[in-house]
């Protein structure tokens, strides 16, 4: 190809394609807000129906809200309920598993299905096949605090129930609440009548997951956790024995504890226990032999492997109705498949799956470092082969039925899908939620995977993504601009998949750079625990290393880096901005702004107790809380910045940003800002118009920082 510098504003490339020379962030592109809003967000909950696929799926033009799908057998895709209903659960606000299903196990084989619905968070059910008949009540409503909501359930037909975790505000705080493990019956006599919900737990633990009952309905499990403990410190499995009558026994802890996390359990088809727990430093698959007396044969070959064969503690398990049991001995759990990789992932939200067990005895596994591959796993020889196909990121949705697996997979070259194998023939196909390019491919961005040098060595990494667009180029002379992006959590990742939002910025001539800073989940506990009492530290460093060397290697212009980020990443977005003078200006997005406000109240209950392991317990460190806020800093503060916030945010609420606002007004400075606050939107924009304004917005904060001039932008009006 000739000189681009040479050719003036093009040059005509030999495929007789026309490539234009033009300065970065200037470039003309299809994808624009609209396009990226309408393809935000993701399938989730996948599960069956009788032989049917069932998910919940975005709908950002319908109001944000959640919709219940199905795969009819004929291979189409319904919406089974309409707007406005919104099938989502706001159960440690984050939310859980909202919906499940069966076939009537009388009469006709219709499905039953039990949603929560968004707005009164009461969980409902319906026939889906008898569409004339409503949606009716499950559970009644409260008048005390944020009222009662429901997540994880599991339906039991031959019981009359749903089993699911009930979260039940006691006051007025948002930390007047407690959760049990709950069974609500079917017939809607609880519909109007609190005391007709029968508890299964005892409402030891703050947090609960949904129970998972044992093939022979004789043993229940679940986990459990309590502040300050986040589920992905420490948690415990718990055992429990049902009585014909369906009343727990005393709950038992077989695993887990301050420093092991176990993240997910479920029963294998005989009778044993498996779980995803991390005691080796990677969260990893094990089983537990918990029946009769939940002795197991040693391992053929775990020493030789290097396997952790590690005793649960000595159980009491008392004698039952359905008879006696054998004498109670020291379980000893065997790990499955023992390697440094994830088979689970943090707990931010109930009802989460990495694995599922097949009827055979194998066992359907999300798991991988960085990137996540689904497989399936023979316990008995803890091989893993993984299933064919361009996904490079499966999501922790996945079910089982039969022979078939469904799981949320995307890669960098296609959005989340739901997708299935075929375990008996291997092959697998898409079967809902299928990508379709809704522009020239040639537009999406190519990343790189890539590692930096932290300080003092430690490795960080990141997905790089260059400016891209298949008919513009820049002059050689020119560096492009990059935006870091760190991601929420910030217990979290950032996959590399198919993200519009970033190739909205690519295709104009902006770069990207997602880091996963340390702290981030996907490379064991250790790179984990970086992040323990150093938030607002090593973030900071781990973003400002990438972005740094991005810039000495001639990647990046030194001179037009910003950094945006939300939520968790909104805080190392503002703490960037007031603690260093890397960025050319931010974005932040929902943050966390002042951390001794958030620790004394401003916030839920779910993370009211979280930054004890992120910065330290505010008795003991109060300084550190005010050294860190760059609500406290405003003084440092001398780029331009956009900040977004959503009105109904209960978790990083309103508050935070109105604060960090007076305090750079009042400075006396002036820093050219823009605060834009969206009615109707909570933690994470859910609507189409509030996701179209935020990206033109901060694109024009962009153009005008780094003197880039994108066309059919409104012009963000920044108060100096």
């Amino acid at each position: 190809m000739a000189d681009a510098k040479n050719m003036g504003a093009s040059e005509q490339m030999g495929g007789g394609d026309m490539v234009h020379t033009q300065a970065y962030g200037s470039w003309p592109s299809p994808i624009d807000a609209a396009l990226a809003a309408a393809h935000d967000g993701q399938p989730e909950y996948v599960g069956f129906v009788g032989d049917e696929a069932w998910w919940t799926e975005p709908r950002p033009t319908e109001a944000g809200r959640r919709a219940l799908v199905r795969r009819r057998p004929d291979g189409t895709e319904q919406s089974v309920l309409p707007a406005p209903w919104n099938v989502r659960s706001r159960v440690i606000e984050y939310g859980g598993r909202p919906w499940a299903g069966a076939e009537r196990i009388e009469g006709p084989r219709d499905p039953l299905i039990v949603f929560v619905n968004f707005a009164d968070q009461r969980l409902y059910a319906y026939e889906p096949d008898t569409p004339e008949r409503a949606p009716r009540p499950l559970t009644p409503l409260s008048t005390v605090g944020d009222g009662l909501r429901w997540a994880d359930p599991q339906l039991h037909l031959d019981r009359g129930e749903v089993w699911c975790v009930l979260e039940e505000f006691t006051g007025e705080g948002p930390s007047d609440v407690r959760r049990v493990v709950a069974a609500v019956p079917l017939d809607g006599s609880a519909a109007e009548a609190r005391d007709a919900v029968r508890e299964l737990t005892d409402g030891t633990h703050r947090f609960v997951t949904g129970a998972r009952l044992a093939p022979d309905g004789r043993r229940a499990a679940w986990i459990a956790w309590d502040h300050p403990r986040m589920p992905w410190d420490g948690t415990e499995l718990l055992l429990a024995e049902v009585g014909e009558d369906g009343v727990f026994g005393p709950a038992q802890t077989v695993a887990g504890g301050p420093e092991e996390s176990v993240c997910q359990v479920e029963w294998a088809a005989d009778g044993t226990l498996l779980y995803s727990g991390d005691a080796s430093g990677w969260w990893n698959l094990y089983r537990l032999d918990v029946r009769g007396g939940w002795e197991v044969p040693p391992a053929r070959d775990d020493a030789r492997r290097g396997a952790d064969v590690r005793p649960a503690p000595a159980l009491s398990v008392p004698t039952t109705p359905q008879g006696a049991l054998a004498r109670p001995t020291r379980a000893v759990a065997r790990p499955l498949c023992p390697r440094d990789e994830e088979f689970g992932g943090p707990l931010w939200k109930i009802g989460l799956s990495w694995f599922k067990p097949l009827e055979g005895g194998l066992v359907a596994v999300v798991h991988g470092v960085g990137a996540t591959s689904l497989g399936i796993l023979d316990p008995e020889t803890g091989e893993v082969v993984d299933t064919a196909g361009p996904w490079t990121e499966w999501s922790s949705s996945v079910a089982v039925h039969g022979t078939r697996v469904v799981g949320v997979a995307a890669s960098p070259r296609t959005g989340t899908e739901v997708v299935e194998l075929d375990t008996c023939t291997g092959r697998t196909r898409v079967i809902g939620a299928a990508h379709a390019d809704p522009v020239d491919p040639a537009y999406y961005p190519e990343p790189q995977i890539r590692t930096f040098a932290g300080p003092d060595g430690r490795d960080v990494h990141a997905h790089i993504y260059p400016p891209h667009n298949p008919t513009h180029m820049a002059p050689d002379d020119e560096l492009p601009p990059f935006v870091v992006w760190a991601h929420g959590g910030p217990t979290g990742h950032a996959p590399l998949v198919l993200d519009l939002e970033i190739a909205y910025f690519t295709s104009r001539g902006i770069g990207v750079a997602e880091v996963n800073y340390g702290g981030s989940t996907g490379y064991g506990r250790e790179y984990r625990n970086r992040l323990r009492e150093q938030w607002g530290v090593v973030d900071v460093e781990d973003c400002a290393a990438v972005a740094l060397a991005l810039a000495t290697e001639g990647t990046a212009d030194r001179d037009r880096l910003a950094i945006r980020g939300g939520s968790a990443g909104g805080w190392t977005s503002a703490a960037s901005l007031t603690s260093t003078d890397v960025y050319a200006c931010g974005t932040v997005i929902y943050p966390i702004l002042d951390l001794t406000g958030w620790a004394e109240g401003e916030t839920h209950d779910f993370e009211s107790r979280y930054l004890e392991t992120l910065v330290g317990p505010l008795t003991e460190v109060p300084a550190r809380y005010a050294e860190r806020s760059p609500a406290e800093h405003a003084d440092r503060l001398t780029v331009p910045f956009l900040l977004l916030q959503g009105l109904d945010d209960v978790i990083c609420p309103p508050a935070q940003c109105e604060r960090f606002l007076a305090r750079v007004e009042s400075e006396g400075r002036r820093v050219p800002h823009a605060y834009i606050a969206f009615e109707g939107e909570g933690h994470g924009f859910r609507r189409a118009d509030t996701m179209v304004r935020a990206l033109e917005a901060e694109l024009s904060l962009y153009a005008q920082v780094f003197g880039l001039h994108p066309t059919g932008i409104p012009t963000l009006e920044l108060t100096k």
